[in-house]
């Protein structure tokens, strides 16, 4: 069985350098042009076996010399919005990553959820620690093997680069992976290899591309095998000026040639398509005019990233598999493959949940599993712009819980009559173009609503105090009586319930001030003046009385439960005593 060179692809948080990394690799292997360099691809590039032995040098003598793998397809976009649509069922197109790590920040947000979804598809990966250049005294040298470099650093920045890498290890062993620097791996099966890089300098590039080549050719040249039969994934359908409709795939099996006849997936249909142009990018010392971008191939073999031409390709979806009709194919198995990919993603149901709008189903499948995996329940998934009936449902939803009542929008428009609704309903809607940016803003808006509603009903509650009138501070009698108190313990507030040390009522504060202004609140060891309508000085309430405000019995139960943390603990006492002397004239209060 033929061998494909496996597709790889770069993962990472924001700002880890992956774009980077992704150009000195390509840098790198342009210069070895000797040995062949690169050959663009649509979106990839493929670096082959004799340009990858020109990079590695010696560490390539390692592997022996059978090496079956025929170099590596790179997919040149980084992030999480190429990979999701690298997917396949129960997998990913993608055969191993680059997870790229800030080597000065170690595991970032971004990161653990590249982690989640690469463990998700299944996809093992290796860790390019980089900006080793960034690490203090770190004495660059003029070999691209990080091997050799290190042989001319002190000892304290060999300590220190081994302190990130265990930094790194600690992390991922908290995630229940096994990790640790490739020089010091006994088992690439069981550890994941951790290689320092610089993007800047290109240290480590070799050794990198030494570990992806040896990680596949010992334990995926199975998976490598070519299949008989053509298929692969659409990542971008798109409208090319004098091409017309075109898509974007990568080939994962077989060979693809001009004319074949391919089964594709839309929203509601299952279609096929004559592939009318095979085309690649020219290379760039080619390239005179930018509309005449790209040349034409009779076939290519997988892996291989290839832009089709077809008029049948409007409204294909990215993300979903291709096809190739070839003899002794099952048309109807086929068809019924490609509906069961589409039909398993999209959601449709009455439960409360968010509304989520995608624009590829490799995007719906990452941010799906994103939600369910915070919790957040789905109420709709689907391929598509917003439409008015989208905001209509969350709407429904929003009417039992505001939080749930959204509609969550990845690299989609949301339609006029969609924005005039929620903008009539109050029904906010989410866009981004970054997965990772989108389900992140949902979370924050979710937390700050629930703070401020917190705040809100905990600013409503009349808080437990205790306070003394104070004697000669008496400004007015009654209509409404005018004092001094002092706040020996809580929080006193306006319009809250006043009772005195036997449990009676003896009125409600109207209103606090400290230094002539009026306040909503005053605090222990305040002395601050109020006034309440009901009572007289001199009868129900004396100069030098120790009073009480009273909370209802909601308020009680909110205080003790919602709100307990938020509490002191003298205060929390204060509560049960309040309770205690209310009890003597109510011996239900606090039950109901």
């Amino acid at each position: 069985m033929p061998i494909r060179q496996p597709v790889v692809v770069v993962l990472g948080h924001v700002d880890s350098g992956k774009t980077s990394l992704l150009d000195k690799i390509r840098g790198t292997a342009v210069q070895a042009r000797e040995a062949g360099g690169i050959t663009q691809h649509i979106g990839a590039s493929f670096f082959p076996l004799e340009t990858i032995r020109e990079i590695c040098g010696p560490l390539f003598t390692r592997f022996g010399a059978d090496v079956k793998v025929p170099g590596l397809l790179v997919i040149d976009t980084p992030g999480h919005e190429v990979f999701a649509n690298l997917r396949m069922r129960g997998g990913s197109a993608a055969d191993i990553a680059i997870l790229v790590v800030d080597i000065n920040k170690g595991l970032e947000a971004q990161t653990y959820e590249s982690i989640e979804i690469l463990k998700s598809r299944k996809v093992p990966f290796v860790i390019a620690l980089n900006k080793l250049d960034m690490l203090h005294g770190w004495r660059s040298g003029s070999s691209s093997m990080v091997l050799e470099s290190l042989k001319k650093q002190n000892k304290s920045v060999v300590d220190e680069l081994d302190a990130k890498i265990y930094s790194v290890v600690g992390a991922l062993s908290r995630l229940g992976f096994r990790a640790e620097a490739f020089y010091r791996v006994k088992d690439f099966t069981r550890e994941i290899a951790i290689v320092p890089v610089s993007a800047r300098t290109g240290e480590g590039i070799a050794e990198l591309l030494a570990v992806l080549i040896g990680l596949t050719q010992q334990y995926m040249l199975k998976r490598l095998e070519v299949g008989e039969h053509g298929r692969g994934i659409v990542l971008e359908v798109k409208e090319e000026t004098g091409l017309g409709m075109t898509a974007n795939i990568i080939l994962l099996d077989g060979i693809l040639r001009e004319g074949d006849e391919i089964m594709l997936a839309k929203r509601d249909s299952i279609v096929t398509a004559r592939v009318k142009a095979l085309l690649l990018p020219k290379p760039l010392d080619e390239m005179r005019d930018p509309r005449d971008r790209f040349i034409r191939t009779q076939e290519v073999h997988a892996a291989a990233g290839v832009k089709v031409a077809s008029p049948d390709l409007d409204g294909v979806l990215a993300g979903s598999p291709f096809y190739v009709i070839g003899k002794g194919v099952d048309i109807e198995r086929l068809r019924q493959m490609l509906e069961s990919e589409v039909r398993g993603l999209v959601i449709s149901t009455d439960r409360i949940g968010v509304v989520l709008k995608c624009d590829t189903l490799g995007s719906l499948e990452a941010i799906t599993e994103m939600l369910k995996r915070s919790s957040i329940p789905i109420r709709i998934a689907d391929i598509g712009h917003v439409t008015k009936r989208d905001v209509v449902e969350a709407s429904t939803v929003r009417e039992k819980d505001r939080y749930m009542g959204v509609v969550l929008a990845f690299n989609v428009k949301v339609l006029q009559d969609a924005q005039e609704e929620a903008d009539a309903h109050n029904v906010k809607i989410f866009t981004d173009k970054v997965i990772y940016n989108l389900v992140e803003s949902y979370r924050q808006w979710v937390e700050q609503e629930r703070e401020r509603e917190e705040s809100t009903i905990f600013a409503s509650l009349t808080m437990p105090c205790k306070f003394m009138l104070l004697k000669g501070f008496v400004f007015r009698r009654s209509n409404p009586a005018v004092f001094g108190v002092e706040i020996i313990e809580g929080r006193l507030r306006q319009k809250s319930l006043v009772i005195n040390s036997e449990g009676s009522e003896v009125g409600a504060i109207h209103q606090i001030q400290d230094k002539g202004k009026s306040i909503d609140e005053a605090r222990k060891g305040m002395q601050v003046a109020v006034s309440m309508n009901e009572p007289v000085v001199g009868r129900q309430i004396k100069e030098g009385e120790v009073l009480y405000t009273l909370p209802s019995t909601q308020h009680l139960k909110l205080l003790n439960e919602r709100f307990k943390h938020k509490l002191t603990q003298e205060e929390q006492m204060l509560l049960d005593e309040i309770a205690k002397i209310r009890r003597k004239v109510d011996p239900l209060y606090g039950y109901i």
